[in-house]
């Protein structure tokens, strides 16, 4: 539900300038002006003395002091003199920079601040990241033959182990049976990883040294489980204190920093929120949302339970505990803020997720649903931030794919209206991903034939035609992947709408048409989108099927009288002309 830096210096920001500029200022040298031409040289020459560091070369003679030796051509000469100069520049770089790019320092600078003291969780974390990362930069070595970089790589990772073995054996309070068991067989692995890389080193047959890959292979990925193995366990016994200290606390302040702690947990996945989930993470949560000493903790407990829920462990625990029943009581009292009751809309709509198939199973939503879908209506109406508009709306989205009584009972609570009306107030949608939440709510519920008239009556087709010209502002890929799912879901509304002749009309007096001919037939402004395309085209012919006579004959033979599988093909096959 809730949404991870580069050395991009450019060569031309090198120290001293050495990039264009001496090619930019030779263009502007012209030998009709001669003394223009020796000021330029001589300014050139002092600032190509600069090296890295702010040193200068005093034993160069300045170009001013030999101009006067340049009878034929000075530009020439002095595009001479910059060869040799550049070449001593790129010596200074060469020698100070290696030519091969290696990764391996990073470990090591990850760690530089090292886990506070007593902090068995962030040990864990900080050391499980290295070895892990240690382990893909190994397997990709080996599979380039660069076994003197397998061994030092290997020898590290083994330091690696060592190091979070001891230390966390040094700050956890006990070790099972099994966990030292784990901890011996993965420092075996790695001392025989160690050996076995160091002896390849040696081999110079190719036949032996393929034979050698295998083992080292097989080695690295033994390795590889027993360090997943220990590392659940280790990370299962934390979470699992973490768990008990929430569960047993009845002080507000080591249940804050608690739950905070539980929460960055499940920000590092969905291995973690599994262990959570397992570990009773949801019920204790719960706990402290039905009891309202803890009422200022709510919103971070409810936003923790949404992480945790991003996975099905999450889901069935929510079920068992009956915690639907307990988001409907959130969502309904008005004495609750807003933003708990927002970070309750933010668990419906994860629980109600259509990529989770387990959600298709929750039983007790559809007890609480009329409940749940009338609150979140009034809280799109009652937001006051984009934010909250946009996890009430989400939700209410999820739930129009959850059951189709969903759409009749937002018929009946005006949904259309009130969505609507938000999407002219920029405080609540103000981004491609909240119009996305309510264009999905529009084609789920266009399937009912009262929506069409809502939606004429609201002036909602202007808006549909609005959405289908979404543009992303940043150029990010979440944000154009959403602009793209606003345009197809614009288009699917508006076929479905256009069933009725009133709403067609409506549209082609609008000119969708004709936006709609430009999304086919410009692959950019559909982001060259097939899923885009498609939709346009099926929006095309339901308009064409009630207005004909808004299609010039090419667009007619070309995108509606054909199969639409071949006027697919022609339409992704266009390439835009620049003239």
């Amino acid at each position: 539900m809730r949404r991870p830096p580069g050395n991009g210096e450019s060569a031309s920001k090198s120290p001293g300038g050495w990039g264009l500029w001496g090619v930019q200022e030779s263009r502007r040298l012209c030998r009709a002006d001669h003394d223009r031409c020796q000021q330029a040289l001589l300014q050139i020459g002092i600032n190509m003395m600069a090296l890295p560091g702010g040193r200068h070369l005093d034993s160069i003679t300045l170009p001013g002091q030999r101009l006067h030796l340049m009878q034929v051509d000075s530009v020439q000469r002095w595009m001479e003199d910059l060869k040799l100069m550049t070449e001593c520049e790129c010596m200074c770089i060469l020698q100070a920079k290696p030519i091969s790019l290696e990764e391996d320092a990073q470990s090591d600078l990850i760690l530089a601040g090292g886990p506070g003291p007593g902090d068995p969780l962030q040990l864990l974390l900080k050391r499980g990241w290295v070895i892990s990362t240690e382990l893909r930069r190994i397997g990709q070595k080996l599979a380039q033959d660069r076994w003197a970089r397998v061994h030092s790589m290997s020898v590290r990772l083994t330091c690696h182990a060592r190091s979070m073995v001891s230390e966390y054996s040094a700050v956890s309070r006990s070790s099972s049976q099994e966990m030292g068991q784990i901890e011996k067989l993965l420092m075996e692995k790695c001392s025989e990883l160690s050996a076995v890389t160091e002896r390849c080193l040696q081999v110079e047959n190719e036949h032996v040294l393929k034979s050698m890959k295998a083992c080292v292979s097989e080695t690295l990925s033994m390795l590889g489980q027993h360090f997943g193995q220990l590392l659940e366990l280790a990370l299962t016994r934390e979470v699992q204190a973490l768990v008990r200290k929430i569960d047993a606390s009845d002080n507000i302040y080591t249940t804050e920093s608690t739950t905070g702690n539980l929460f960055s947990l499940t920000q590092e996945g969905a291995p973690l929120c599994r262990i959570i989930a397992k570990e009773g993470g949801v019920m204790a949560l719960f706990k402290v949302c039905r009891q309202d000493s803890f009422r200022c903790l709510y919103p971070q407990a409810l936003r923790t339970l949404a992480s945790i829920c991003c996975v099905e462990e999450g889901v069935h625990q929510l079920e068992k505990v009956d915690g639907v029943l307990c988001l409907a009581n959130i969502l309904t009292d008005d004495s609750h803020s807003e933003a708990t009751r927002a970070e309750a809309a933010a668990v419906v709509a994860q629980v109600t997720s259509p990529h989770l198939p387990v959600t298709q199973h929750l039983s007790s939503f559809l007890e609480s649903m009329e409940e749940i879908v009338t609150a979140l209506v009034k809280l799109c109406q009652e937001a006051s931030s984009g934010e909250v508009f946009l996890l009430a709306s989400a939700a209410l989205a999820n739930i129009t794919f959850f059951d189709t009584m969903a759409c009749e009972m937002l018929l009946q609570l005006n949904a259309i209206r009130v969505l609507l009306e938000a999407c002219s107030d920029k405080q609540r949608v103000d981004t491609p991903y909240t119009r996305d939440q309510i264009v999905t709510i529009l084609a789920n519920m266009s399937v009912l034939e009262q929506c069409a008239t809502d939606i004429i009556q609201e002036n909602g087709v202007q808006l549909i035609m609005g959405m289908l010209s979404e543009k992303p502002r940043s150029g990010t890929p979440a944000e154009v992947a959403a602009c793209e799912r606003v345009q197809q879901k614009a288009a699917v509304t508006l076929a479905r709408l256009s069933r009725d002749p009133d709403v067609a009309r409506e549209a082609v007096r609008l000119s969708c048409m004709s936006r709609l001919i430009e999304l086919c037939r410009s692959p950019s402004e559909r982001n060259s989108s097939d899923a885009v395309l498609v939709a346009c085209l099926a929006a095309l012919r339901r308009l064409a099927g009630v207005c004909p006579e808004g299609l010039q004959d090419s667009d007619f033979q070309q995108l509606v009288q054909p199969r639409l599988v071949d006027s697919f093909l022609l339409c992704s096959n266009m390439e835009e002309s620049f003239v």
